[in-house]
């Protein structure tokens, strides 16, 4: 059986960062969407599925709350996290408050990184299953997985089982 890859999507209008946060994740098996614009972000999630977004707050064209808000309407299973260099307590707030999962300032360490879009993951798997969160912990708990990555792939284990 093929191994199911996460499908992310990243929404940065810098490119560089991009084409950097691609490389490293593609080799920890997320196969990655990126795109610069809001406005493409929704596009692209009507066009293929999404699993988890990771979308910058200040971009041209949409701003990454409205991508948020339009995300979340359109994919009641997505996860979005917002890692962005212009956050506030506010905008953090109100993300929140739109359905953002976390909510990360750039820079931010990569095995934080990690971790959050794993458990968004988990997130976004045990909603679309029903699963509830003592349940997906017992199951996770049944393995010895401790990185991030072993635990992504029990995680898709448990996603394909449906």
């Amino acid at each position: 059986m093929a191994k199911k890859k996460i499908n992310l999507l990243i929404v940065d209008d810098e490119e560089q960062f991009l084409k950097s946060m691609t490389k490293r994740l593609e080799v920890r098996d997320f196969n990655v969407i990126a795109v610069d614009r809001g406005e493409k972000a929704i596009e692209a999630a009507r066009e293929r599925p999404i699993d988890v977004a990771l979308v910058d707050l200040k971009m041209p064209g949409i701003n990454g709350e409205q991508t948020l808000e339009a995300l979340k309407k359109e994919h009641q299973w997505m996860e979005v996290v917002i890692l962005t260099g212009h956050g506030s307590v506010d905008s953090a707030i109100e993300c929140t408050k739109s359905g953002a999962y976390s909510y990360l300032q750039k820079p931010c360490e990569w095995e934080r990184l990690l971790s959050v879009l794993t458990e968004a993951y988990k997130k976004k798997v045990m909603n679309r299953l029903n699963i509830k969160e003592k349940r997906m912990n017992e199951l996770l708990d049944m393995s010895t997985y401790s990185s991030p990555q072993a635990i992504l792939e029990k995680i898709r284990e448990l996603d394909r089982e449906d």
